[in-house]
């Protein structure tokens, strides 16, 4: 009879397992969870605009799924063994102080040790899967972006746009080859090159462009980008470091200064944005006085609106990102960055817009 109940309990807990492992593998599955599901276990993501950014909401919504499964399992079993074999009950029902004790259970140890084993691995191998979706540098992206940051906003130039059969190249030829200059330098000069053999002003790393926005402390900079485009981002850093954040992306990555130097890959792609509007973008890496005014704004239209928008930038050298945004219809100015002011004296502490006076 006692073997009997070791090998049902045995049972019980190899289902277990299995119901776990089942729920893990969904985990590894790009499949959407139940709305119901999402609300309860979302815990606060913003819904992404990118496959990338689904892949790793879903993964994320399963996940939760799976720890919860484990939970309820887990504090099934604690309550059973608090409740059913409590010293009262034993001694209500004639029984010694202590119930049978079942340590030297081989199948049941050996269930619940290569149980979690297997659970880890499976989570390791399905987070490796949706990172590499992330990371991926296979996208063909037709639109390049050069992303530059520094204390404290952020410049963004069109490096490339091959949509439509189109060939366009951005790059500045003349400021690139300025910053180029910049990596070593003058002979003779006094501890020259310090730098294993690059002086301390170089600039080469940067990419320069002839469609460029630049932010100011009056204007926050606002990047046009087109919907089902494949679109590659390349980060640098001015000076500190910095860190590239749209939550709508469910991704943020570091912009370093010397990128290749520092051994970082600069580039990322996304396959497509897939929904237009305006996203706001922050800096999420502490980097000085005014990291919190450092916000920027990715505003997504129609590749027809995107094709015009960058023809008329190109077309008139003298007209500001504004002026562009009001060719194609859409709000020339950011419209996702309230509450944050941008102004950088805050000294007061008054670093906010009350929507309420403001509105008034």
């Amino acid at each position: 009879m006692g073997q009997r109940k070791e090998r049902s309990f045995t049972r019980k807990a190899g289902l277990a397992g299995a119901i776990a492992l089942g729920g893990l593998a969904l985990a590894g599955c790009d499949v959407a969870a139940p709305n119901a599901v999402e609300n309860i276990v979302g815990m606060g993501w913003p819904k992404g605009i990118t496959p990338e950014a689904e892949a790793m909401y879903n993964f994320w919504i399963w996940v939760w799924v799976v720890a919860w499964i484990i939970g309820i399992i887990m504090w099934g079993l604690f309550l059973t063994a608090i409740f059913k074999w409590s010293a009262k009950k034993a001694k209500k029902a004639g029984k010694g102080e202590f119930p049978r004790q079942t340590q030297y259970n081989i199948p049941l140890e050996m269930v619940m040790t290569i149980v979690p084993i297997i659970i880890i691995m499976g989570l390791f191998f399905f987070t490796v899967q949706s990172q590499q979706k992330v990371t991926a540098l296979d996208k063909n992206p037709e639109v390049v972006v050069d992303v530059t940051g520094y204390q404290w906003n952020w410049k963004f130039g069109y490096a490339a746009n091959t949509m439509d059969g189109r060939n366009y190249d951005g790059t500045d030829e003349e400021r690139n080859a300025l910053a180029e200059e910049s990596s070593v330098d003058p002979e003779g000069q006094k501890n020259g090159n310090p730098i294993h053999g690059k002086s301390k002003g170089d600039i080469s790393y940067l990419n320069f462009n002839d469609v460029e926005t630049v932010g100011s402390t009056e204007e926050v900079p606002v990047l046009v980008l087109p919907t089902g485009t494949p679109i590659e981002f390349r980060l640098a850093s001015g000076d500190v470091s910095h860190s590239f954040w749209v939550p709508e992306f469910l991704f943020k990555r570091d912009v370093y200064a010397h990128p290749e130097s520092n051994s970082q890959e600069r580039r990322f792609q996304v396959e497509e944005i897939n929904q237009e509007g305006a996203f706001v973008g922050r800096c999420a890496e502490m980097c000085g006085t005014y990291h919190a005014m450092m916000n920027f704004e990715i505003r997504v239209v129609s590749p027809e609106a995107f094709n015009e928008y960058l023809d008329f930038r190109i077309e008139n050298p003298d007209a500001t990102n504004a002026q562009a945004l009001e060719q194609i219809g859409e709000d020339p100015y950011a419209v996702s960055t309230q509450p944050f002011n941008s102004q950088r004296d805050t000294r007061d502490g008054d670093n906010w817009v009350d929507a309420n006076n403001a509105a008034a």
